[in-house]
């Protein structure tokens, strides 16, 4: 989260074009405990609630804080690079149950709000863009 969310208050008002994995750290912290309560849990476990673009992320603060201001397009004109793919089949065996992207973006922003942080990425935004010229 602390990558993605500079990159949506980009005061040039673009997004990169890329997709990235995304897990709530809640569900990594529970699969960490849920793999060594369960004598069966063993090798490596993918946790991923779900592959999205930066559009989609756009898109869902929007939708949830209409008056934030965000990154309006994509930083270039080519066509949005594809998703990947991520089984989380191996992880739901242990139990996970996801936060979806929704959730973890919302309370991610209300505790930026709360903490007064919002005006301070938008300033770090700001210098990263100036910088960028």
């Amino acid at each position: 989260m602390l990558l993605l969310i500079p990159h949506l208050f980009d005061a040039g008002h673009t997004y990169p074009n890329y997709s990235v994995g995304w897990v709530n750290v809640k569900d990594v912290a529970n699969a960490h405990i849920q793999a060594f309560e369960i004598p069966s849990a063993s090798g490596r476990y993918i946790l991923v609630e779900r592959v999205a673009h930066y559009s989609e992320h756009v898109k869902i603060l929007h939708e949830l804080f209409p008056t934030l201001q965000l990154a309006e397009k994509c930083a270039d004109d080519k066509p949005f690079m594809p998703k990947y793919q991520v089984s989380k089949q191996k992880a739901i065996t242990l139990g996970i149950e996801f936060t979806p992207l929704e959730v973890s973006l919302k309370e991610t922003i209300e505790s930026l709000k709360e903490k007064n942080f919002i005006n301070f990425l938008t300033l770090i935004s700001l210098y990263i863009y100036i910088n960028k010229c």
